[in-house]
């Protein structure tokens, strides 16, 4: 299974969670089959809220689950048509942590009324 978390800093499994989804500095990919990870720089970091295309940057990789702090409607509903399962996690946590929680079947699906309309809601 490959889960996608939104970085601010690539600080291998030491990596915080960044808060929201569509502005993160960087994507880590962890494969949790290998224990390999992957960081990708988003290249649609500054944009109009409402008008990014994070998913871009995850072009043609294989995502089953994504662990962040804080996504709008929108891409909520892009990354589910992709088959994408996107859950909620709280700040602070790491790579590390979210690994952990995802092993223990942790992680809380995004509900319908749990979205972001801003980039600092969380």
């Amino acid at each position: 299974m490959n889960i996608c978390m939104p970085i601010e800093k690539d600080e291998g499994l030491n990596s915080v969670v960044y808060g929201h989804f569509g502005s993160a500095p960087y994507f880590a990919i962890y494969n949790t089959q290998s224990r390999e990870m992957e960081v990708i720089n988003n290249g649609n970091l500054h944009h109009t809220h409402g008008q990014c295309s994070p998913i871009a940057a995850l072009s043609g990789r294989s995502i089953d689950v994504l662990a962040t702090g804080g996504i709008g409607a929108g891409a909520i509903e892009r990354l589910r048509t992709m088959g994408v399962k996107v859950c909620r996690v709280g700040s602070g946590n790491t790579v590390a942590d979210i690994i952990r929680i995802l092993e223990q079947d942790g992680l809380k699906e995004v509900q319908g009324n749990d979205v972001c309309d801003h980039h600092s809601c969380h």
